[in-house]
């Protein structure tokens, strides 16, 4: 009972003074020391540090820091200044020697002061500041650098000297250690080397081809990838490789096995396309190479029957060319296919036209008849008829409230504010007087965005547009006379093309640039301020040849026009009159203004990967259009729903194409050549059919 009263005033003992420094009345016997402290300033630990080593310390204003440490056994003055480097590393702090004084300093100036620098198997603490110079032997030090910088600390260094080949660390020491050690299992001397294998039957490049195709299926399948590189000499008909040499040994085997004579000879070969057209190659080919042909070989379907001639042929059906030619003939033209047979980069272009215009027109006039009875003699007496907006004129108004025909009448009044008077009068004088006033506006908003896309150096044209139709003539019959038969009025109308017209030729030039011959027109139906006879059309066109970049927009014209036009019919000297004249002339004003731009964004669809990418944002532009319009529900017809476009579904991986794994049987022999391969052994790839 005694025992566990005395431990716990220990504890309570303990308790009151934590946080404090706990050293023993006298050092124990061993001269040991069993440090504790919790939420310590750091200033108590170096004062205490300094008092057992006996070293000397220089503190940085800025080393502040409440630490704990725990110790359960007793340790030398040599371990507790280890413990102590342990605790100044973890908060940040480093301890830089310098003569018989210790400075303390945060970790992020440790590159700035010396640190001792250490040779191998020099020994240090593991949380000193040293510095390490290694010379690396097998692989170049600047290399080293990017793979070892994630491993030094923010405070440390890590640097390359090239024309010497070394390395400099500045870290703690411990870290350091452990750089050199990877640094050591890297700067190994490399097995790799070259060798040229050189080739009696097969092509160089096909062989490389294969090898690299199949290398390529390998690494997509999981399996490790080879690190040999193989290159294909086509002047001497060699393979280099380099890497490995176990892995040189096994492409040697390869390549053997791939050079071998051909069974019958090998003067004939089938070529299957990807890209190009079988008919329009073989044509030309055989044009280049028909001074080699002989006289007998003058027909391109003609089997040849001499040795060394030459004969080219396409089978349109699998788009493939079968080729009989001398083997250096045949080098030179695969190389030829090799390098039409690509694919040819495609580019999209958007074309922006941007119209905005506005018409705006003021008519004011008054128009005054004075003759004999119903107007009949008006023009001999006195009149001042100049019809505004359209109208009929005074007389012709007249005529019509005279014949009561309420259509003649609406005719003659024209559009507009109308305002008339007169007197109308079996005998005696008759006159009539029209005011017509009419103001209008219009304006005209377009903007076109056609999108078009084409191969390189290929026309292409697209028409967005209607057919509106235009009366060019009439016949109107008012009825028979003299008996005859009344004939039907009819009217003859031509249609024309409205709309939008896009014809363009890009050609891609080195680089990203590319040259467009562009051909646009663009022609609409006008809104008229006046009243015309038939419909009014406009029409913009731009032909030009212009440079831009990959991506970028390029304006190709436009228009800014500002038309104003005034007119004044008036009654000689009484329309001159000021107030009075207005009585006597009429006024009309026109104001028109265009602002018409055309601008033009090329985009090259260098692959696949990018033309998908293009296809599915303008596919899903229309999509949300027409999500945008609720399909779920259409008006006045409940359950039925709006057509909409199915969402894209996800690219699927290529399908394996077992055609391609039969092996040839030969040039000219029973065995059927697989779409993919040549029947010499030149392995090709099915045409695009």
């Amino acid at each position: 009972m005694a025992n566990r009263i005395q431990a716990l005033a220990v504890l309570l003992l303990a308790a009151i003074l934590a946080g404090m420094p706990v050293y023993a009345q006298q050092p124990p016997p061993q001269g040991t020391i069993t440090p504790n402290y919790k939420d310590a300033d750091i200033r108590q630990v170096i004062e205490a540090v300094g008092a057992v080593t006996g070293r000397n310390f220089i503190l940085d204003p800025r080393v502040k820091a409440q630490v704990t440490m725990l110790s359960s056994a007793p340790m030398t003055a040599d371990a507790f200044y280890e413990a102590f480097l342990s605790i100044l590393s973890v908060y940040g702090f480093v301890a830089v020697p310098s003569g018989d004084l210790v400075k303390i300093l945060p970790d992020a100036n440790a590159r700035q002061v010396p640190g001792a620098e250490l040779s191998a198997g020099g020994g240090r603490g593991a949380d000193d500041l040293v510095t390490r110079i290694l010379t690396v032997r097998n692989v170049a030090a600047a290399q080293l650098v990017p793979i070892l910088r994630p491993l030094i600390p923010q405070y440390g260094h890590l640097a390359a000297h090239p024309p010497s080949n070394i390395l400099i660390i500045s870290d703690r020491a411990a870290n350091v250690e452990r750089l050199v050690r990877i640094i050591e299992r890297i700067d190994q001397e490399s097995s790799s080397d070259y060798e040229v294998i050189r080739l009696e039957n097969a092509s160089a490049a096909e062989v490389v081809r294969v090898v690299t195709t199949l290398g390529q299926g390998a690494k997509t399948e999981g399996a490790a990838a080879s690190s040999a590189t193989l290159v294909a000499d086509e002047r001497t008909n060699s393979v280099l490789v380099s890497g490995d040499k176990n892995e040189r040994l096994r492409l040697r085997t390869l390549v053997a096995h791939l050079d071998t004579p051909l069974q019958e000879g090998g003067d004939t070969r089938v070529r299957y396309l990807r890209y190009a057209d079988a008919k329009d190659l073989a044509t030309k080919l055989q044009s280049q190479y028909q001074k080699q042909a002989g006289p007998a070989a003058a027909g391109q379907n003609a089997p040849p029957t001499e040795k060394g001639e030459i004969a080219i042929w396409a089978d349109e059906p699998t788009n493939a060319l079968i080729i009989t030619a001398p083997p250096k003939v045949m080098k030179g033209m695969m190389a030829v296919i090799d390098k039409i047979d690509i694919r040819r980069m495609q580019v999209l272009v958007e074309s922006l036209i941007v119209e905005v215009s506005a018409d705006k027109a003021s008519e004011l006039g008054v128009n005054w008849a004075v003759g004999d009875a119903d107007l009949d003699n008006a023009v001999g007496i006195t009149r001042f008829d100049s019809p505004v907006a359209g109208s009929g004129g005074v007389v012709g108004l007249a005529g019509a409230i005279k014949a009561d025909d309420p259509a003649l009448t609406a005719a003659a009044l024209g559009k507009g504010l109308n305002l008339g008077v007169g007197r109308l009068s079996d005998s005696g004088l008759s006159f009539a007087a029209l005011i017509t006033a009419l103001a209008s506006d219009g304006s005209t908003n377009i903007v076109g965005t056609p999108v078009l896309v084409t191969m390189d150096n290929e026309e292409a044209e697209i028409k967005v547009g209607q057919e509106v139709p235009f009366v060019t003539g009439q016949y109107t019959n008012t009825g028979a006379t003299g008996g005859n038969t009344a004939v039907n009025p009819f009217q003859t109308i031509q249609r024309e093309q409205v709309g939008l017209t896009l014809k363009l030729t890009p050609q891609i030039n080195e680089g990203d640039a590319v040259l467009l011959k562009i051909e646009q027109e663009l022609s609409a139906l006008a809104a008229s301020v006046r009243g015309a006879s038939d419909l009014v059309t406009t029409n913009r066109t731009i032909s030009t040849s212009v440079i831009v970049e990959d991506g970028g927009t390029l304006v190709l014209g436009g228009l800014i026009q500002d038309d104003l036009t005034e007119t004044q019919q008036r009654v000689p000297i009484l329309g001159s009159i000021p107030l009075l004249g207005q009585l006597f002339r009429v006024d009309s004003t026109t104001k028109k203004k265009t602002n018409l731009m055309v601008f033009i964004k090329p985009t090259i669809l260098r692959d696949d990967a990018q033309a998908a990418f293009e296809t599915n944002a303008k596919y899903n532009y229309v999509r949300d259009q027409q999500v945008a319009q609720n399909p779920d529900k259409v008006r006045l017809m409940p359950g039925e729903t709006r057509p909409l476009l199915p969402p894209l579904a996800p690219a699927a991986p290529p399908a394996l194409d077992l055609r391609r794994l039969r092996i040839d049987d030969g040039a000219t022999g029973s065995g059927a050549a697989a779409p993919g391969s040549e029947a010499s052994g030149n392995a090709g790839t099915p045409g695009t059919r």
